[in-house]
């Protein structure tokens, strides 16, 4: 099952998605400016989903929005979390802050404020602020069921499905505040969609996610092409560590990393400019594709 929020004409609505991807039918939640949380929220209680409020509506023909267009807190992000990614950055500037196999996840959050929907303009904040915008491909877990202290051996009875995440990040901040928030956090920094797909169609233990840059002036070029084997500690793992003391509630994200691939880890590092794109697919779920331009 796909969970999905967008617009029609001036209203906003939620509700599923064809397993083609091409129609679209709005259910009757209470609100639909929570986009799919009330689908979520129902799933795990069982009182099932809602009744159709609408006819089914082709998906090119809607505005898709954020599946969650406001997360209820901050997203939970893993940082360094492949193989291959931790290998390129191993001569960077965050050498110093590479996970160890045997070590525990890094662990960072992003201000919900930076959700915005699968194709959705991405504001560079200029260069007074940051001039190293860079990209990251990543599979993020949407829970379902809530707990605490969830143990790795029943840690995916809790996830509802999975989604697309372009884990924006502004380099030369995180470098200058020595830690990851601030420059994780600016406003439209966390595209994500087009949709969730629940866990019964999706393991995203075993999925590939791919990255291309389109730029204002050139070919697209794929960037990242990785599998989710390569995680260093894998969505159970994630869960566990993110749960220890804290409750996970319906519709929290756990962004799980990205691949390697990244303008930061490229030589000279490349960054992106205004009037460039950048496309990411995760089999399985979809496509989100983002433009970025100057606020």
């Amino acid at each position: 099952m796909r969970f999905a929020s967008w617009y029609w004409g001036d209203r906003s609505y939620a509700g599923t998605v064809s397993a083609d991807g091409r129609e679209a039918t709005p259910l009757a939640v209470r609100d639909p400016e929570r986009g799919a949380l009330e689908l979520i929220e129902r799933m795990v209680s069982g009182d099932g989903l809602p009744a159709p409020s609408g006819p089914r509506l082709p998906v090119s023909a809607l505005t898709l929005r954020a599946p969650l267009p406001r997360p209820r807190r901050n997203l939970l992000c893993v940082g360094r979390n492949y193989r291959s990614h931790a290998a390129e950055l191993a001569s960077s500037v965050f050498r110093d802050s590479l996970p160890d196999k045997d070590a525990w996840p890094i662990l960072f959050t992003k201000l919900p404020e930076t959700v915005v929907g699968p194709h959705d303009t991405v504001l560079l904040p200029g260069a007074a602020v940051s001039e190293q915008i860079d990209y990251e491909s990543e599979l993020a877990v949407v829970i379902g069921r809530p707990g605490r202290n969830i143990p790795r051996s029943r840690a995916m009875d809790h996830v509802c499905g999975y989604t697309v995440v372009n884990d924006v990040s502004a380099r030369d901040v995180q470098v200058r505040h020595q830690q990851w928030m601030l420059g994780k956090s600016f406003d439209t920094f966390c595209p994500m969609g087009p949709w969730i797909v629940t866990a019964d169609e999706l393991d995203g233990r075993d999925t590939r996610l791919r990255g291309w840059l389109l730029p204002r002036n050139g070919e697209p070029v794929l960037r990242q092409d990785g599998s989710t084997r390569d995680m260093i500690f894998d969505i159970p793992t994630l869960i566990e560590t993110c749960s220890r003391g804290i409750t996970l509630l319906p519709g929290d994200v756990i962004a799980t990393g990205t691949p390697s691939g990244v303008g930061m880890g490229l030589s000279p590092p490349q960054w992106l400019q205004p009037g460039d794109a950048f496309r990411i697919e995760i089999d399985g779920i979809g496509a989100i594709e983002n433009r970025f331009e100057l606020a």
